[in-house]
């Protein structure tokens, strides 16, 4: 039996952290992005890797971010993968000795097979709702119709996920994995262990 992965992103406290683990998840998400109001600094990262038990990993998401950049907090705190969630070229991607995954801002015209032709040296395609305000945690879907049926590359679904429609996402899409953030929230940044537990219950169910 096909069991679904689950990332608990913008994770900003370690009790969250915690409720994350505890109810089965199998990553956590660190945004090192100044603009998203879930970012974290290396003193909380610090703090919640340092709580993480084995066999979670633990996923860096940054935004068009430097490669310095990348390096200095890598020299600072223990990510196990990365995830671009910008404008990320493949080669900018590939400087960074680590598995990596790049997200990608989904609307009616984006060619996904390309994408993954383009990246494929990705893990992982993360698909997200596009917007032009933001670089993602809107909290809104996109079409799910609009993934091809024969992507060559294990599809992280992502965009407006909650314990109420995460089944049928499921079911629909055949992920490899799902990832949710303000599905499990009580406000930006700040996650709720029983919405957390409720969505952990409907990716089991699904």
């Amino acid at each position: 039996m096909k069991r679904t992965r689950v990332k608990i992103c913008g994770i900003t406290r370690v009790e969250d952290a915690l409720s994350a683990v505890h109810a089965g998840a199998d990553a956590i998400g660190l945004v090192f992005y100044a603009s998203s109001p879930r970012c974290v600094s290396i003193a909380q990262a610090k703090d919640i890797v340092a709580a993480m038990p084995p066999f979670v990993s633990v996923v860096g998401l940054f935004v068009n971010a430097s490669t310095t950049k990348i390096q200095s907090i890598l020299s600072q705190v223990h990510l196990d993968t990365l995830q671009f969630h910008g404008d990320e070229t493949p080669a900018q991607c590939a400087q960074i000795n680590l598995p990596y995954y790049k997200a990608i801002r989904v609307k009616p015209d984006t060619n996904l097979l390309q994408y993954a032709i383009d990246f494929k040296a990705a893990k992982a395609l993360l698909l997200d709702a596009y917007s032009e305000q933001a670089y993602g945690g809107t909290g809104n879907t996109f079409d799910w119709n609009l993934i091809p049926q024969d992507l060559p590359k294990p599809i992280i679904l992502a965009g407006g996920l909650d314990a109420k429609n995460v089944a049928g996402a499921i079911q629909q899409v055949q992920p490899y994995a799902v990832d949710v953030s303000g599905g499990v929230e009580l406000t930006k940044g700040i996650k709720n262990a029983e919405k957390i537990t409720a969505f952990m219950q409907a990716v089991k169910e699904s």
